[in-house]
C-alpha cells in the first residue's frame, strides 16, 4: 500500500516492497503522484521491481544512444548527439529517478523559449524514446514525459514557404540553364531541381554514378561537406536512400557535356572543388548562388534543401499538363524511409490537391448534362 507525504508545495508516494522502500516527490498535486505510486505498484505485482540505483540521464541516454541507435547515419546521427548535449547542458548529473513531471516540463519550456516548434518536436521525440526505454529497463517506475506539453517561441517557416510555385521553379530553371556557364555551382542548382536530391548526396556523386544511356542516376553514397559529418565518402541517410532515379535528357545531357569538356579528380567526384577545406563545392555558396538569382527574379529566398521541397512539389501538383505523381513514387525517388514521412512533409500539397480534385469533379457532372 503506498502512502503520500506533502513536502512543501509537492507531494511524494512512498511504496513498500520487501522491506525497501520505493520514493518519488515533486508531484504538483497529491492524485499526481497517486497515479504514479499506482504505476509502480502495478509493476510491482508484475514481478517487475524498479531498480533502485540512481543513473543520471545524461549517461543513461548516451548508453541508449549507442546501444540502440548502433545503426543510425548522417544528419540523424547528427541530432541524436545534438539532443544529448541539451541533456548533460540541463540535467548535468541528476538521476534519472529524481527528474519528476514538472521538471522535464520546465526543461521542455526552457528549450522551447528561443527554438521552433519542430525542434523542441525533435528533442522531444528522442528523449521520449529513450525514457520508455528506461521504464522497460526497470530504472524508473514511471513515464516523466507522458503528457509533457510542448511550447516554443520562433515561428518555423510554414511547409507552402519552404518551395517555389510550379511557375517560379520554370523561371528559375531557365534562369539557372543560362548561367551554366558561370560555375559549378549552378550545375548543383539544375540537378536539385531536376531530383530532388539531398546536397550530401549531390555532392557524394562520382561521374560512375551517370548511366548516360538510360538516363538514371545512381545514388548509394554521401560526402561528407560539413564539420558533423564525416570525412570523405559517407553512408547516405537511411537504407531507403539508396535508389536509381530517372532523369530528363536535357539535365543528363548537360552533364555528358560538363564530364566531356572538364578535367577529372582523384576522387572521380562530380562537384570536386580543390580550393575548398572539404574538397566539394560548398553549400553556402550555392545558397548564396541561389539567392542571388532569386532576388534578381523578384521571387522569395529559399535554401537549397526548398529546392528538394519544390522538385516533390511540383510532382505531386501537376505542371501545366497537370500531369501528377503517385506519393509512393515521390517518397520512393526523395529516398525516404517511409511513404509517411512524405504524407507528413507535403500534406499541404494534398489539401491544395484535393480543392483542384473538387472542382474538376463538379465540373465534370456539370458538363455531363448540358
Amino acid at each position: 500500500m503506498a502512502s503520500f507525504q506533502k513536502r512543501g508545495k509537492t507531494w511524494q508516494y512512498i511504496v513498500s516492497n520487501k522491506g525497501n522502500q520505493i520514493r518519488k516527490g515533486g508531484f504538483r498535486t497529491k492524485k499526481e503522484a497517486q497515479v504514479a505510486a499506482g504505476e509502480v505498484e502495478a509493476s510491482l505485482l508484475r514481478g517487475i521491481i524498479a531498480n533502485l540505483k540512481e543513473e543520471p540521464f545524461a549517461w543513461y541516454f548516451k548508453e541508449w544512444i549507442d546501444l540502440y541507435k548502433k545503426n543510425i547515419k548522417g544528419q540523424t546521427k547528427y541530432h541524436y548527439g545534438r539532443s544529448l548535449e541539451i541533456v548533460e547542458a540541463y540535467f548535468k548529473d541528476t538521476p534519472l529517478q529524481k527528474i519528476t513531471r514538472q521538471d522535464y516540463q520546465g526543461f521542455i519550456n526552457d528549450y522551447g523559449s528561443t527554438r521552433s516548434k519542430e525542434t523542441v518536436e525533435k528533442l522531444n521525440y528522442h528523449c521520449r524514446a529513450c525514457i520508455r526505454d528506461a521504464v522497460e529497463d526497470m530504472i524508473i517506475p514511471f513515464d516523466f514525459t507522458r503528457k509533457v506539453t510542448l511550447t516554443w517561441k520562433v515561428q518555423a517557416k510554414r511547409s507552402e514557404e519552404k518551395h517555389l510555385s510550379y511557375y517560379e521553379s520554370k523561371a528559375l530553371f531557365k534562369e539557372v540553364v543560362n548561367r551554366l556557364d558561370k560555375g559549378l555551382g549552378y550545375y548543383v542548382l539544375l540537378l536539385a531541381l531536376s531530383t530532388g536530391m539531398r546536397f550530401g548526396e549531390m555532392v557524394g556523386l562520382t561521374r560512375k554514378d551517370f548511366n548516360f544511356e538510360d538516363s538514371t542516376i545512381n545514388i548509394e553514397k554521401t560526402w561528407g561537406y560539413a564539420k558533423n559529418s564525416p570525412e570523405g565518402f559517407g553512408p547516405t541517410k537511411n537504407d531507403e536512400s539508396i535508389r536509381v532515379i530517372k532523369v530528363n535528357k536535357f539535365t543528363m545531357d548537360t552533364f555528358e557535356q560538363l564530364f566531356i569538356t572538364t578535367p577529372t579528380n582523384n576522387f572521380d567526384l562530380v562537384f570536386y572543388s580543390q580550393a575548398s577545406k572539404y574538397k566539394v563545392i560548398s553549400n553556402a555558396n550555392v545558397n548564396k548562388l541561389l539567392n542571388k538569382v532569386l532576388d534578381e527574379l523578384k521571387i522569395k529566398k529559399l535554401n537549397l534543401h526548398g529546392l528538394r521541397h519544390t522538385h516533390a512539389s511540383v510532382l505531386l501538383y501537376g505542371g501545366e499538363s497537370n500531369q501528377k505523381v503517385s506519393m509512393n513514387y515521390v517518397s520512393e525517388r526523395l529516398g525516404h524511409k517511409d511513404v509517411e514521412t512524405t504524407w507528413k512533409t507535403y500534406s499541404h500539397i494534398l489539401d491544395e490537391m484535393r480543392e483542384k480534385d473538387e472542382e474538376e469533379t463538379i465540373s465534370i457532372f456539370e458538363n455531363m448534362f448540358v
